[in-house]
């Protein structure tokens, strides 16, 4: 190798050097590749919770709802189930949610919606639940709202309510449970179910238990 081409070779590598370092420098501060069929988010902080609630599950008032109509960004909002059971939307107005399942609910709006739209397409996302209560009230020493854990039969939340006052009707006891087609009333007999009798009963959210 002549001097002169040495000296070319010299300056080349002294040229290249920087730029060898800046792309050394941003390959370090980018994140790494995420693996072939991994899901990548903008930012795991901004990503919605929803809560993971069975098919099943009947609304009460305070879940928290994201109601979800293709192509009407002025009909897609975040709702509250209000104190009377019932959201409002635009055009539609007020809609009963309490005692329907998320399902049920997304049928009721596709049907009002249809005088609008010939074809709407709605989604109905629980994004959050109360925690679910039952209730006992009338002649029991401790009435008010319980906490639902698991499955609790009427017998149960009677002891929970601390039992019965002196003068309660025990075989006139009555179970209030809201549906989508209302309100039902399911008449429950102490004195036969403390002796094996009858059908076993289990609470549902939002039931309520009337001793008279």
């Amino acid at each position: 190798m002549t001097t002169s081409t040495l000296a070319s070779f010299s300056c080349l590598l002294l040229l290249s050097m920087p730029a060898l370092a800046t792309a050394q420098s941003e390959a370090a501060a980018r994140p790494p590749a995420a693996p072939p069929g991994a899901s990548v988010s903008a930012s795991a902080s901004s990503a919605p919770r929803t809560t993971s609630v069975p098919t099943d599950y009947r609304l009460v008032p305070g879940d928290k709802l994201r109601i979800e109509v293709y192509k009407d960004t002025q009909l897609s909002q975040s709702l509250q189930v209000r104190p009377d059971g019932k959201i409002t939307l635009p055009l539609i107005g007020d809609v009963a949610a309490e005692g329907r399942t998320s399902i049920e609910l997304r049928d009721a709006l596709v049907t009002s919606l249809k005088e609008y739209n010939t074809n709407p397409v709605v989604t109905v996302i629980v994004v959050e639940t109360v925690p679910p209560v039952f209730y006992v009230m009338g002649e029991v020493n401790a009435p008010g709202s319980l906490p639902l854990k698991g499955q609790v039969t009427v017998l149960q939340a009677l002891a929970m309510a601390g039992g019965f006052k002196d003068f309660a009707k025990t075989n006139k006891i009555v179970i209030q449970r809201r549906g989508a087609s209302g309100v039902s009333a399911l008449p429950f007999n102490y004195n036969d179910a403390v002796k094996g009798k009858g059908q076993t009963i289990y609470l549902k959210p939002g039931d309520t238990v009337i001793v008279p």
